[in-house]
């Protein structure tokens, strides 16, 4: 004899609730064994149990219902298990990303914040293999990465040597208007042609005040305060892109704690003032 179990039924067995379990038929991720035509009731099988059960424990991680369904759907347990453990990694990437944000959030409630070094340098125009595109905040990150993989292929492959550390150039409207032009450069020694989206580029002259920032970006925002603060309080600022110098990240350490970046905001002179 045939087992329906009404909606309702099937909710309590699989901790689904009835909105839930609607809302996954109508994206065709648990469709009901059999809908009455006359009453539109929605009916479910005894085997159907594991199948809600799996897919309420994938919400419960936080799995897109998009995903969920590619994992039902997957031709083998290999080609399941690859796409799991591709979701479990990116949770586990997530977990440390807000640890490090507590951890950066309680440090600034809990300790005065401590006192940046800022150094005075003024740099001649360099020449630049570089990559530009406006961008929103939320995409800086990815996009960086990216385009700084994509030069440093483009510079190997046409046996060119960098003449300087990885860096990018960051408008004011990037930070005031949430979107901007950035541009990811390497200096380079001389003309090198390459493909793709690398073109050369010259890199203006300028007046820095310069500090440097050791280990997550988390809280790159406190160096930018320092700095911002120290240009402010002296009235030395000028209108131009905030530079930031890449001298240890990613690409030579896999641990944030030990990445340096260096901070340059623009300004008008290159002595301190008194």
């Amino acid at each position: 004899m045939r087992v329906r179990l009404a909606i309702g039924d099937f909710s309590r067995m699989t901790h689904l609730s009835v909105k839930a379990l609607r809302h996954y038929h109508d994206v065709g991720l648990l469709t009901p064994a059999e809908i009455d035509p006359a009453t539109g009731y929605r009916f479910y099988e005894p085997g159907q149990v594991p199948i809600a059960q799996v897919i309420r424990r994938f919400r419960d991680l936080g799995m897109p219902l998009d995903e969920i369904r590619e994992v039902l759907q997957a031709p083998d347990v290999g080609a399941r298990n690859q796409m799991i453990v591709a979701h479990l990694e990116r949770m586990e990437s997530q977990l440390a990303m807000t640890q490090s944000v507590v951890a950066s959030l309680r440090s600034l409630l809990e300790r005065p914040p401590a006192p940046v070094a800022v150094e005075h340098r003024s740099v001649g125009p360099l020449l630049a293999l570089a990559i530009g595109e406006r961008l929103s905040l939320p995409d800086l990150g990815p996009w960086l990465d990216a385009a700084l993989r994509e030069l440093d292929a483009g510079l190997a492959a046409a046996a060119g040597s960098p003449a300087g550390p990885r860096a990018a150039l960051y408008p004011a409207e990037l930070f005031e208007l949430g979107a901007g032009q950035v541009v990811a450069y390497l200096p380079v020694t001389g003309q090198v042609s390459v493909g793709g989206r690398a073109r050369m580029l010259e890199i203006p002259p300028a007046e820095l005040a310069v500090a440097v920032h050791r280990g997550t970006t988390d809280d790159l925002d406190l160096t930018y305060g320092a700095l911002g603060r120290y240009v402010a309080e002296r009235e030395i600022g000028v209108d131009g892109p905030i530079r930031e110098h890449y001298l240890v990240s990613a690409f030579d350490t896999d641990k944030e704690s030990r990445h340096v970046t260096e901070v340059c905001w623009p300004v008008f002179q290159t002595t301190p003032a008194s």
